[in-house]
């Protein structure tokens, strides 16, 4: 199981909108420079989570995007959601269709999320992502503003906050 990287740069785009004035956004350009990424590829993370609700964005010059939620009410979960999409990660093909040792069963009939004992294998997989995404249900980005302050250097975590403030005043 793989997360695209852009998980990991929705979830970096989204801390550093955490301290911004709730008047003011940052635009992409910023963000995408901050973070060594065009443009183009941060705008169709941030469309994302734009369209999930999880980010608010503002058209024109002094445009850009800020959060649409507090911290607390944005979870690791809601933001693989966003980016990955809703599917199980897990995708059952029902390959005993195939089997010689099934080879005359009725298979039209089998459903994978039912109770069916032939499915355990999908049933298992699923109980363990729901595990999983109950897990990252509970890491919130105010979670992992408070952790980052702990791990951090304060010269870095102060220097990303100047670096947008100074931006933002040009």
């Amino acid at each position: 199981m793989q997360y695209s990287v852009m998980v990991e740069y929705a979830l970096h785009s989204l801390v550093y909108l955490i301290d911004i004035p709730e008047e003011e956004s940052i635009g992409i350009k910023d963000l995408s420079e901050f973070q060594g990424l065009s443009e183009t590829y941060l705008s169709k993370v941030l469309g994302k989570l734009t369209k999930a609700g999880i980010v608010s964005s503002t058209p024109g010059v002094k445009g850009g995007y800020k959060l649409a939620k507090s911290p607390e009410e944005i979870s690791f979960w809601d933001v693989i959601e966003a980016v990955e999409g809703t599917n199980p990660i897990f995708q059952c093909k029902n390959i005993l269709k195939t089997n010689l040792m099934y080879a005359d069963k009725d298979w039209s009939s089998c459903d994978c999320s039912s109770g069916n004992p032939s499915c355990t294998i999908n049933l298992t997989m699923l109980e363990a992502e729901g595990y999983m995404r109950e897990f990252l249900r509970k890491k919130t980005l105010a979670w992992l503003n408070k952790e980052l302050a702990h791990t951090l250097p304060e010269k870095v975590q102060t220097g990303t906050r100047e670096y947008f403030i100074r931006k933002n005043t040009n």
